[in-house]
């Protein structure tokens, strides 16, 4: 398939922004039109990625494959240069799945005001923005790729959000809860870039050696990384892309825009921003900071650890605080992505590992368990977990694959949701020699009881909404139970669920030996 390497990965990432063009051109009035566009384009795009898959060579799965390297603007060096290795295929085919998973389940699942055209249409503009980034190899390409997500995840939750009359103070006047958490998301994920464009800056001025000159080009970079991590503004760099990276994670402390997004988001908005764009910030580090910046990255290390463990249990505490089954959910990934970003902090091959099949567990777990928060919001119209007693007598399926879910969120051995956190508390046992071994262990100590916590606040969660006897203000009221559509979203979630949990070499077996290149490259580990 000679074509595919040439034109496989930019049909993966342009088709979706197709797809919405398209969409524009046609009448408002053509519902069926949109999403059967919205439909195709998304089952196009996952069916490219899944060939990518499979014809992705996973014996030199460390190198760049399916790799094109344009010029695009000559005078600053910057290219169209897009490749996919063992470490980003896992999260590209995750970002079509999770897509077209949610078309399906909006199918019948509108928010107000009704426009599905629109609504379509910024999900396949965030559908572009999220695999741009999972494949550019250039500064400049991640960038415009990392920021395009802004505008139409701040358009889904400032319109579709939340419908709530309560309004919050934003310079010095009040709005609605949907557009404060629009704006808090914006400004907050603005913040942090702008950090990161000037390391991406700096990274650039200086990246001129003797025999090249300045470049964007990410392959280039690391290659000149043991030049360029001895700088004397590397520490500085490494700072900026730390902010740009941490606040889409969200890490401690910059998380305190993420639970207000996604309460207020609609449903296939949180789905989104929980399965994918948390995962940007993550991605970022393992695919830029680290391997251009290692000596920076081992400075930095604990006190990524520190902040990781921080977010476990702060994000654990928090969910036990909340009374909102859907902020729940979003304190919950605080604490997950916890995980991942201590994983990472390790610098070896087994917390990097842990950090990837983390996030690809996390997308399709906290992707159901918004899915079904939606669907209880849509039938009981409220999301007091003190109001969803009796969820169990009432819907038994859909309370039955909640339990389920929340089973593989707490990291039951055999689910998903089990190998990142196990992987990533082995992995801080014997970090990057260098590191602090007492550090990394007391992380391990604090991170293990954040599983209990973990366990402790999804179990209460199961109490309080699915055991006891329904409330009285339900007497009367027919709940119908999980409907085809929102079966047909949920079902293909549930199998990998269960098949990354029994056989999780569908994550490893492309990532380990570009992790363990990565790390011998820039640690020497």
């Amino acid at each position: 398939m000679e074509w595919f390497d040439t034109w496989g990965l930019s049909l993966i990432v342009f088709l979706p922004l197709v797809g919405a063009l398209l969409l524009m051109l046609l009448p408002r009035e053509q519902e069926e039109s949109h999403k059967w566009v919205s439909l195709i384009t998304t089952a196009i795009v996952l069916v490219l990625s899944v060939v990518a898959a499979a014809n992705f060579d996973f014996g030199a799965a460390k190198s760049f494959q399916y790799e094109v390297n344009e010029s695009w603007i000559s005078a600053i060096g910057a290219n169209y240069h897009v490749g996919i290795d063992g470490i980003s295929l896992p999260l590209l085919v995750l970002s079509g799945f999770v897509t077209l998973l949610s078309v399906i389940y909006s199918w019948n699942h509108w928010e107000e005001p009704r426009n599905p055209r629109a609504f379509l249409a910024l999900m396949l503009v965030l559908l572009t923005g999220m695999n741009g980034t999972f494949v550019a190899l250039d500064l400049v390409l991640f960038f415009i790729f990392f920021e395009l997500v802004l505008l139409p995840m701040y358009f889904m939750i400032g319109i579709w959000g939340d419908k709530s009359e309560r309004e919050l103070p934003v310079f010095g006047k009040t709005v609605s809860v949907r557009l404060y958490a629009a704006i808090k998301f914006f400004l907050f994920t603005l913040f942090g870039s702008a950090f990161m464009l000037l390391g991406f800056l700096a990274l650039y001025f200086n990246s001129a050696d003797s025999v090249a000159g300045r470049t964007f080009d990410i392959p280039a970079l690391i290659a000149r990384a043991p030049e360029l991590t001895m700088l004397p503004v590397a520490g500085w760099i490494f700072a900026g892309l730390f902010l740009g990276f941490a606040v889409k994670v969200p890490m401690f402390p910059f998380h305190t825009w993420l639970p207000d997004a996604h309460t207020a988001a609609p449903t296939v908005g949180s789905v989104l921003l929980a399965a994918i764009l948390l995962k940007l910030g993550s991605y970022g580090f393992i695919r830029i900071a680290l391997p251009i910046l290692p000596e920076q990255a081992k400075q930095w290390a604990p006190i990524i650890a520190i902040l990781a463990v921080i977010g476990i249990i702060y994000g654990a505490l928090a969910c036990l605080a909340q009374s909102d089954m859907k902020r729940l959910i979003a304190f919950s990934s605080v604490g997950h992505m916890g995980f991942v970003m201590l994983g990472i902090a390790t610098l070896t091959d087994v917390g990097i590992n842990a950090a990837i099949i983390g996030m690809v567990a996390h997308g399709v777990i906290t992707g159901l368990l918004f899915f079904l928060a939606g669907s209880m919001s849509h039938r009981y119209h409220t999301r007091d977990m003190a109001r969803l007693g009796g969820n169990q007598s009432l819907m038994p399926m859909l309370g039955g694959i909640l339990a389920f879910t929340a089973m593989a969120s707490l990291g039951l051995p055999g689910l998903a949701g089990f190998w990142g956190e196990f992987m990533s508390l082995l992995g801080s046992y014997n970090p990057l020699e260098g590191l602090s071994i007492g550090l990394f262990r007391t992380a391990m100590v604090i991170g293990a009881v954040g599983t209990v916590l973990t366990a402790g606040y999804l179990l209460w969660m199961l109490q309080k909404v699915n055991l006891g006897e329904p409330k009285a203000e339900w007497d009367g009221h027919e709940f119908h139970d999980v409907d085809k559509f929102e079966m047909a979203a949920w079902v293909p979630l549930i199998v990998t669920i269960i098949a990354i949990g029994v056989y999780p070499k569908i994550v490893f077996g492309a990532t380990t030996d570009a992790v363990q290149a990565l790390v011998q490259t820039a640690f020497g580990g």
